[in-house]
């Protein structure tokens, strides 16, 4: 497949597919989300691939969702043309809804249902949409320096899609970390059971393959039955319903004054997107 955003490299029974955009902190925009859904269903589909990892290019794994807008070298029939489409969308409640179930909801579920086993290799920043990715992975391996973060209550929203916390780290930690947006580190994150291992930076992909080929040593029907069961425990303690009832709110939360406000000043900031962030971040740090 000619993938722009999207690598995608076959080692024996396990496949990496990488989040190719670097310059953006591997933000996930329409065109990556997309192009990621093609990828994973292809390694799920292909009988000789046993472990899906997904790894992020560059120093990040994710940043979340891109809200800076269209890069400037983009051609004016594909990923800008998205983005058009993005904002007339913003707009329109109904058709956000619709667009947001499509992408976000619907191909996020995809991933957390893929009948092979998925992990997640995470360095750097894993913020937002980046840590509802990472955690419908199977597995989250983990470098030293990886940081978990979900600022999206100071964006003046209450989380993004699907509310993962709850399920990874528990009630009283899941509201702590979403009200301050707070981030925490690759040790912490490990304490708390968000992932399953913590290695040496320059050894993450190393580590991430070795879990991968042993996990490919097992039967894969065998793997298959025991991921479909497990996943089948958390949707008969209300997982799926959860994340369907947050999602409504999660969409709600788009059309509060709150959240009108915080784009405009956004949209208006001098210094651009990243010097906003910015002077919003440290009044946070000083609290």
């Amino acid at each position: 497949m000619g993938w722009e955003t999207v690598l995608y490299e076959i080692d024996g029974p396990v496949v990496r597919v990488t989040l190719n955009r670097p310059e953006r902190r591997n933000a996930l925009d329409d065109v990556l989300i997309e192009e990621l859904d093609e990828a994973v269903k292809q390694a799920d589909l292909d009988e000789a691939i046993r472990v899906i990892i997904i790894a992020g290019a560059g120093k990040s794994f994710s940043a979340g969702h891109d809200i800076s807008g269209p890069a400037p070298n983009m051609e004016a029939g594909g990923r800008k043309a998205r983005s058009r489409e993005a904002q007339t969308t913003w707009k329109d409640p109904e058709r956000r809804l619709k667009r947001e179930q499509f992408l976000y909801f619907d191909k996020s579920l995809a991933i957390r249902n893929a009948t092979k086993p998925t992990i997640a290799q995470v360095q750097g920043p894993c913020v937002a949409a980046g840590l509802m990715l990472a955690c419908m992975c199977d597995l989250i391996v983990a470098s030293e320096d990886a940081t978990f973060q979900n600022p999206v209550c100071r964006m003046a929203n209450g989380s993004i899609e699907l509310l993962v916390e709850p399920w990874e780290l528990g009630i009283r930690k899941a509201k702590e970390l979403l009200w301050t947006g707070d981030a925490i580190d690759a040790q912490e994150a490990w304490r708390l059971g968000l992932v399953n291992r913590v290695v040496p930076t320059e050894r993450l992909a190393e580590e991430a393959m070795r879990l991968a080929r042993r996990i490919a040593l097992a039967p894969p029907v065998a793997v298959a039955l025991t991921k479909r069961s497990v996943n089948h425990t958390w949707d008969l303690m209300g997982q799926r319903a959860s994340w369907e009832y947050h999602f409504m709110l999660h969409h709600f939360a788009h059309t509060t004054d709150e959240t009108r406000s915080f784009a405009e000043e956004m949209r208006v900031a001098p210094g651009g997107l990243k010097e906003f962030l910015k002077r919003r971040d440290e009044m946070y740090r000083q609290g």
